[in-house]
């Protein structure tokens, strides 16, 4: 397993024990001077989207990459697939494999079709404008949580350890991940949206099959066409195209 240089321009902080990575970011925010990563071995308060718990074993990964003025509010979340191509890059330079990893929009990675790696984006804000952005970053490297404490019909999770036999630490998984994030970031500076787009469909999970997306209102299932030029999801379902923007999606 070999690294990259760290990235120039972005900081490294390594914490103990936080209550969340991403809270820590949001608290240390005023004093960043650039692109920070902040990785803690516990996190006592971890989450997940829409404030589900995190379940973050000793061993595992927990970091937090922060963006101060990264970019428009609006394209926020195409950092998301910027953030998963970096854990696809780090998960293949740390086994030596590629086929067991798939990209399951909007935000987690798949290993042998099981959850081993989710992200977190959350905004932060000074008053009402936009002033950067926290990407929270969760992976299984050792142990993965009981089937019991996830929603029934969420993917079974699993460890990168239990199903590839590669064992990583997270101060070395954060040396993989960071400079990948870093080359995927300045591509997408430099040529935009499309080249990320381009190259996080050549790795999805389930494209050209029926999945369903579910959002706090509707659940809609249909046939996993694209994603577009913002990031959105786009369903084929028997009463047309839909463009979805959020939601959580189940196979």
């Amino acid at each position: 397993m070999s690294t990259d240089p760290w990235p120039d321009g972005y900081g490294r902080v390594i914490l103990p024990e936080t209550d969340s990575t991403n809270d820590e970011a949001a608290r240390r925010f005023p004093t960043m001077a650039g692109p920070t990563w902040i990785m803690a071995f516990n996190q006592t308060a971890a989450r997940g989207r829409r404030g589900r718990v995190w379940v973050n074993p000793a061993g595992n990964f927990a970091a937090t990459l922060v963006l101060p003025r990264k970019g428009r509010a609006d394209q926020a979340a195409q950092h998301s697939f910027v953030a998963a191509l970096a854990l696809f890059d780090a998960f293949v330079a740390a086994t030596g494999r590629v086929a067991p990893f798939t990209l399951k929009w909007p935000n987690d990675v798949l290993l042998n079709g099981g959850k081993v790696a989710g992200i977190l984006l959350e905004s932060i804000r000074h008053g009402h404008d936009f002033a950067g952005l926290s990407i929270g970053v969760g992976v299984n490297l050792t142990h993965s949580p009981d089937a019991g404490l996830i929603d029934a019909e969420a993917l079974r999770p699993v460890a990168l350890a239990t199903e590839t036999g590669a064992v990583v630490t997270p101060e070395e998984f954060l040396d993989l991940l960071a400079p990948a994030f870093a080359r995927h970031a300045a591509r997408m500076d430099q040529y935009g949206f499309a080249p990320i787009r381009e190259a996080w469909l050549a790795r999805a999970a389930r494209l050209g099959q029926t999945i369903t997306a579910r959002t706090g209102t509707d659940s809609v299932s249909g046939i996993f066409e694209t994603v577009d030029e913002t990031g959105q999801l786009i369903l084929q379902t028997p009463k047309g195209r839909r463009v979805i923007a959020a939601a959580d999606v189940f196979f």
